[in-house]
């Protein structure tokens, strides 16, 4: 019989979305807020804001609540409870101010609380605020920002004001981005002319670069509905593809704010097909002595480590590693590169050169000096380097039978006195302050929330923080995921996953299968921690009475980089998609619960490709997929994604980057959502698919039909509809997996999304 679905179901499954889950656990994420001097620090629990003191042990309230939201109460005019306080931009350390001075915002307006004293003014004559993309100095003496194009400072007090650059030109210009993925959806997520710079640590200068985009080709974007009622609007964006002879290319410039002396770095123009390399530059000495700079080649294929000289802009380059795939700075790519350029100038550098990756020394001229970790594991994030002790920290993954699991390691820069600070069963997604001296331990599994702990060097607890409670979560009827392992297509390599169960389970029942995709290999998919980048959207299908199976196949990253270099050359990854297909049927069999005659699919981006591909290529196996934003065609695609991770395109090659190919194949039911106005994955990938299906309809023997949903006025995350995109994906799931009709329910318009859904763990 039909499962039949009501309101309630579709609002238990909106409860168990990202926003409305970080309600039920207010204190699951402890994101800090360092001090200067990297001793004390502060986060948010819940609505409380709570100071840390790792020296003496102490975890406290950062300020009285009660006492300001009484003071603030009265000076404002507006009701305030303690435990709601309306504070945004909240800052601590206020330079001038005693140090129990706060500042934030509040009803629009600037305040300053003196929790000795007990007052709440607002804040005058102080100049005004550092905005979105704009940049302070380490001093907090100056703040840099665009404008036009070019580069500005003005003084925190607002009395200085002038230009750095003055000659930028249309599509020439300072401290920005590529248009691609950026021109069109930074103002439509209210972001302004954003500026990319770093200051030097004496707060006299500035690093940021000239992009040139004047000979790219343009692609346009029509806006069809803009808010103002009047007649369309074409936006016009600078975006080269894969193979295109033209590229944008790139400068790095020293910008001195005291004798506003611009330095050109020598070398000339850069090719940059990405945004990632406009951030791997950093100061390093004292006082700002050098800059080292990240350089990676167009295809992927070679990385540099240059030394730049801020006061005559000659580069030298110091490393050089190349390989027959990708040479990458760090794990994913979306993670800081794990260099580290030491007091010294000894080097630390991350390599998977033999197959895993690892950390190894250099001398500052780039001479090799020796490894410092191996083995058939990897380093994952760099947390702290003593240089007195001559120690490093750092987070390892395949030193547990889950490969993914992360532990917290030490090791002696010489590659001597290896430890595991931890060797326990959960995930330790750590951090440590910039000047390093303790490690935040933020602990969990799949089913615990992250237990968040201050320790030492040698792994002592020096503060308990925080210790979750699910209960309010259970009470909304969620339960976690199965952790499991299961074999790869090939029938020799183990994969991971996680295994969601339907709401109310009932093993005698048989419940249809959605596979929750993101198969890049950018990220993986399928975290043995509490939370990550996709948490809530397998739980809402859960609700729904789906399993949900969310899997890292072959061509993923976290693992060897023969692993993720299953992918390479063959970004379709049609591979992959034959270990999801081989994973579900070994589930089916463990559980004869799961009804594998009636799998469905959805992803998003990537996930989008993923899925339209599962249809066209296994129609015997998936039979419903909803793509969001999918790239069907890499050939059109940014030319960074494609000639990084999949090498040059061939007459041979090609059909793995494009779905067009497969649409005769067709026979399930796929919906197609694409936002009308994203600069990332262009609406013509869609809109090529939905022509070759229907050039395929004429030829196929079946009906080869195709349901396509456009979204007015979004870029590629649907960010101000995204509500409604997720009640279209259920609804069409429930349709054509379950079989009968959706309830007659509106999700709400998403409240602002959570730091670590945001902003997800590396």
């Amino acid at each position: 019989m039909p499962v039949r679905l009501t309101d309630a179901d579709y609002a238990r499954a909106e409860q168990m979305l990202a926003p409305y889950r970080a309600r039920l656990i207010p204190d699951a994420a402890v994101v800090p807020q360092w001090s200067a001097d990297g001793s004390p620090f502060r986060y948010r629990s819940g609505t409380r804001h709570v100071l840390v003191d790792p020296a003496t042990g102490s975890r406290r309230d950062a300020f009285d609540h009660e006492r300001l939201a009484a003071a603030l109460s009265e000076v404002s005019g507006h009701a305030v409870v303690a435990d709601d306080l309306p504070l945004t931009s909240v800052e601590f350390e206020v330079p001038d101010r005693e140090p129990d001075v706060v500042r934030f915002s509040a009803f629009d307006t600037g305040w300053e609380w003196s929790d000795r004293a007990g007052t709440c003014t607002p804040v005058e004559d102080e100049g005004p605020p550092v905005g979105p993309g704009e940049i302070a100095s380490p001093d907090r003496e100056w703040v840099a920002f665009r404008r036009d194009g070019d580069v500005w400072v003005r003084s925190r007090d607002g009395r200085q004001e002038f230009a750095l650059t003055d000659d930028a030109e249309p599509h020439w210009d300072y401290g920005g981005f590529p248009e691609a993925a950026t021109k069109v959806k930074l103002p439509l997520l209210g972001m302004g002319s954003l500026l990319l710079a770093g200051w030097s640590p004496d707060s006299t200068r500035l690093i940021t670069h000239r992009i040139d985009q004047r000979e790219l080709p343009e692609q346009v974007l029509v806006e069809a509905a803009p808010k103002g009622g009047e007649r369309p609007v074409a936006h016009r964006v600078r975006y080269p593809m894969p193979g295109d002879e033209a590229q944008a290319t790139m400068t790095w410039h020293i910008l001195d704010v005291g004798t506003r002396r611009n330095v050109t770095a020598s070398g000339g123009p850069e090719v940059l097909t990405s945004p990632y390399p406009l951030s791997r530059r950093w100061w390093t000495g004292k006082n700002g002595d050098a800059v080292h700079v990240l350089h990676q080649s167009r295809d992927g294929r070679t990385l540099q480590l240059r030394r730049l000289d801020p006061g005559t802009g000659s580069m030298t380059t110091l490393i050089t590693e190349t390989a027959r795939t990708r040479v990458d700075p760090s794990p994913y790519l979306h993670v800081p590169p794990l260099l580290r350029v030491l007091d010294s100038g000894e080097i630390l550098w991350w390599s998977q050169r033999d197959g895993w990756g690892h950390l190894y020394r250099y001398a500052a001229g780039g001479e090799l000096l020796g490894r410092v970790t191996g083995g058939q594991w990897l380093v994952r994030r760099v947390l702290w380097v003593d240089q007195d002790r001559r120690q490093v920290w750092f987070l390892a993954c395949g030193l547990h039978a889950d490969p993914y699991i992360r532990q917290i390691c030490r090791v002696d820069l010489d590659g001597g006195g290896f430890v595991r600070i931890t060797d326990d069963d959960l995930d330790h997604d750590a951090l440590a302050p910039p000047l390093g001296g303790y490690l935040l331990d933020r602990a969990s599994t799949v089913d615990v929330a992250p237990r968040a702990r201050v320790l030492g060097g040698d792994g002592e607890v020096l503060v308990e923080l925080e210790d979750p409670d699910t209960a309010a979560l259970e009470a909304a009827g969620w339960t976690p995921p199965e952790r499991f392992r299961t074999t790869a297509a090939d029938g020799r390599t183990p994969i991971y996953g996680l295994l969601w169960r339907p709401h109310g389970f009932d093993p005698a029942r048989r419940y249809p299968v959605v596979d929750h995709v993101y198969p890049g290999p950018n990220i993986h998919r399928a975290s043995p921690a509490f939370g990550d980048l996709f948490t809530g959207e397998p739980e809402a299908l859960a609700a729904l009475g789906f399993a949900v199976v969310a899997l890292d196949g072959r061509g993923t990253p976290g693992r060897s980089q023969a692993f993720l270099d299953h992918s390479y050359g063959d970004l379709g990854m049609a591979a992959a998609l034959d270990d999801h297909v081989a994973a579900i049927r070994e589930l089916g069999r463990r559980h004869p619960w799961l009804d594998t005659d009636r799998v469905g699919i959805t992803g998003h981006s990537g996930g989008g490709f993923f899925t339209a591909r599962a249809l066209l290529t296994h129609p015997e196996f998936f039979s419903v997929g909803v793509a969001q934003a999918g790239p069907h065609d890499f050939s059109i695609y940014l030319p960074f994604w494609v000639e990084q991770n999949h090498g040059e395109i061939t007459e041979s090659t090609r059909p793995k980057l494009v779905n067009t190919p497969h649409t005769g194949n067709l026979r399930g039911k796929l919906l197609l959502i694409d936002g009308e106005l994203d600069d990332n994955v262009l609406p013509h990938h869609s809109m090529r698919l939905v022509d070759a299906l229907i050039d395929a309809d004429a030829d196929a023997d079946a009906d080869v039909d195709v349901d396509m949903l456009v979204i007015p006025g979004v870029e590629h995350n649907f960010t101000g509809r995204f509500h409604y995109v997720t009640r279209r994906t259920w609804d069409y799931l429930v349709r054509h997996l379950h079989g009968t009709e959706p309830p007659a329910y509106s999700l709400a318009p998403f409240p602002k999304m959570p730091d670590w859904a945001v902003n997800p763990s590396d």
